[in-house]
């Protein structure tokens, strides 16, 4: 009996020997061809019959995301107008029209027209201003007095002789002071203007002070009515010529007291703009010339 299962045992080894001969060897991995094709997902044990059911597998490229398209130019956020912002897409500035004698640019590097004519007509204090300007800067007086205001002109339309009177008498009280001959005139141009560079000569700008503080100096700006003059100039077509921060533009110093008829449509837009009249005509120019 104990025979039998060994020889039983030795035959079953015999057995597995020859079959893994004919086999070509043990443990070689059957080549491509050999291996079976898989058609569908792996199933768990007991499942074989439900796997016709299941779908193949299916590689799905995803689409490329596409970029939203940029607008073609957008606005500056400083630059935006109501059309902006209403979503049109945004425009060059609308400039009013305006006549030459409006926007005639008069500083240390423009000198007024040899040929400037200018009508005047005279003020109930004996102020002379160009006639054009008379209507709006009497309706500005008019309107600061009924806010229990005092304003007062100093100084108005200038000839080519008073002009030339005033700088020369700057210039010797600065040589007074010690300046040398280049420095004084350098100096005094910064607040009285060579003559022919004076905005004064067109009949144009003003120098308006408070009756009770006439000197012209930085305190002027805190008198109730330059104060005054400042917020509702535009209104009447004026603009305050010579601000605080634009002296290296201008060539003037602050004057808190100077104020320049440009119309009320100009004073309008030069206020919106936060410009000085210098950078508010070359942008002008610019843009008018481009829309050309």
């Amino acid at each position: 009996m104990r025979w039998s299962k060994r020889a039983a045992a030795l035959l079953a080894s015999l057995l597995l020997l020859l079959t893994a001969v004919q086999a070509g060897g043990m443990g070689k991995e059957p080549s491509a061809r050999e291996r079976p094709v898989l058609n569908t997902r792996l199933t768990a044990p007991g499942e074989e019959r439900e796997a016709s059911k299941i779908p193949e597998l299916t590689v799905v490229t995803p689409e490329p995301v596409k970029e939203p398209e940029r607008a073609a130019e957008s606005a500056k956020p400083e630059a935006r107008t109501a059309e902006a912002a209403s979503g049109k897409e945004r425009k060059d500035p609308v400039f009013p029209e305006a006549e030459d004698w409006q926007i005639l640019l008069v500083n240390p590097w423009n000198e007024m027209p040899e040929d400037y004519e200018v009508t005047l007509k005279t003020l109930p204090d004996g102020n002379k201003v160009d006639e054009r300007a008379y209507e709006d800067l009497t309706a500005m007086l008019e309107a600061c007095r009924k806010a229990g205001l005092q304003p007062k002109i100093c100084s108005s339309y200038r000839t080519q002789s008073k002009q030339t009177y005033l700088y020369n008498n700057k210039i010797a009280r600065l040589r007074n002071a010690g300046y040398s001959r280049k420095a004084a005139e350098a100096e005094a141009g910064r607040w009285v203007a060579r003559p022919g560079t004076s905005e004064h000569q067109l009949g144009l700008a003003l120098d308006i002070v408070s009756q009770s503080y006439q000197a012209l100096t930085k305190k002027q700006e805190k008198t109730a009515e330059q104060k005054w003059l400042m917020e509702h100039c535009w209104e009447y077509g004026f603009i305050l010529r010579y601000p605080n921060d634009k002296s290296e533009i201008t060539g003037i110093g602050y004057e808190p007291w100077h104020y320049r008829y440009v119309g009320r449509e100009v004073a309008l837009d030069i206020r919106d703009s936060g410009l000085c009249m210098e950078e508010y005509l070359l942008l002008r120019e610019e843009t008018l010339e481009k829309q050309a």
